[in-house]
């Protein structure tokens, strides 16, 4: 059993894939600078413990490696990881 988060811009969302099916998603919105996180969620199939997690980090990851985004956490389950990892917190926009 594999799992990896994609990138799919053209989809405006980050996926959560396990051997190549989708099992999770986390949807966003960009703007020059800014991606706005609005709605994440994991299939309730197979809602194991952390996949959440997993898929936000990986997405947070991504948007620390472009140089100055910073991201509005609108999606209440991004917000609360942010808040319960602080070395996203420089990532929030002020």
């Amino acid at each position: 059993m594999s799992d990896q988060v994609v990138d799919i811009p053209e989809r405006s969302r980050f996926v959560l894939e396990r051997d190549g099916e989708t099992i999770g998603k986390a949807i966003y919105r960009r703007e020059p600078g800014v991606i706005t996180f609005t709605h994440t969620e994991v299939d309730p199939a197979i809602q194991e413990r952390g996949l959440g997690s997993m898929l936000a980090k990986a997405a947070l990851d991504a948007v620390a490696a472009e140089e100055g985004t910073r991201v509005v956490a609108q999606c209440p389950f991004i917000a609360a990881y942010i808040e319960r990892h602080p070395q996203y917190q420089p990532l929030l926009t002020r």
